[in-house]
């Protein structure tokens, strides 16, 4: 039946009012402490941090993602093999050791090649050669969230891509339409009522997994809250914060996304 709410609409989402309570308990407690408080103005300062680094890497991620799944369902044998080749590499590496590799090994690699590409330029002394230094940590990081990330979202928009009925394809074809013109019209918006719940996941997922950065010395939330209870003792306190700040973004975000995916369902119904 059309627009006919589904059982997890039906259900009272009592976990969400015992989560709120004791968000509402904690934050009390925390106003009413002069050093708790402390610990949360010394954490929020990451959390802008934590936002930018989250929104650009999964933005890179998302574009390289779908790049590599049109590379996987193309009529190339070695634009699959590539991109097949690519996605298991970088989902059997663990996202710590991603990080280091790109940070330790990748950038000053990069930057290497850059020098010796414009030795020509450099010698004549109309560019600087490039330092490593000038290849910022939060760069570095941003990087290797983006390609760790691309490599499980290609499979998510490959799936919604087959998922789409080849008989609409086939009649974009029947009215002309190219092959660029089929997949923005008929089979990305069709696609992405597939993906949409997947990504949301993914996003929500990357807002944690951006803790990782603090190991490069980003000054994000958890480097922050490292920071902080290293200089106050203040362990308890200063984490149990942290990680109060990291719920009340991801549980806020996972709301948001739910709630969209019903609107767009009852729409597209």
């Amino acid at each position: 039946m059309a627009g006919a709410p589904t059982s997890e609409d039906k259900d009272f989402p009592w976990w969400l009012v015992g989560a709120g309570l004791i968000g509402v308990a904690l934050l009390i407690d925390v106003v009413l402490d002069p050093k708790a408080m402390q610990i949360l103005e010394v954490i929020a300062r990451g959390v802008w941090v934590t936002i930018f680094v989250t929104l650009v890497a999964f933005t890179l991620a998302s574009a390289l993602g779908l790049g590599l799944a049109v590379m996987a369902l193309s009529n190339s044998r070695a634009l699959r093999q590539i991109a097949r080749f690519y996605v298991e590499i970088i989902r059997g590496v663990p996202m710590l050791v991603l990080l280091f590799y790109v940070a330790f090994v990748g950038a000053p690699a990069l930057i290497h090649g850059f020098n010796a590409l414009a030795s020509p330029l450099i010698e004549a002394g109309w560019i600087n050669p490039l330092q490593v230094r000038d290849f910022s940590l939060m760069w570095r990081a941003i990087i290797a969230l983006a390609i760790g990330y691309s490599a499980f979202l290609s499979e998510i928009f490959r799936a919604g891509i087959q998922a789409v009925d080849k008989g609409q394809v086939e009649a974009g074809k029947a009215l002309g339409l190219n092959r660029w013109q089929r997949f923005r019209h008929i089979v990305m918006p069709q696609a992405i009522r597939t993906v949409l719940p997947p990504l949301g996941n993914d996003f929500v997922a990357m807002v944690k997994d951006s803790s990782l950065v603090s190991v490069l010395g980003v000054a994000d939330i958890a480097q922050m809250a490292k920071i902080h209870s290293a200089g106050s003792f203040l362990y308890f306190e200063t984490y149990t914060i942290a990680a109060y700040v990291y719920l009340v973004m991801t549980i806020g975000l996972s709301l948001m996304l739910r709630s969209l995916e019903r609107r767009l369902r009852r729409g597209w119904r």
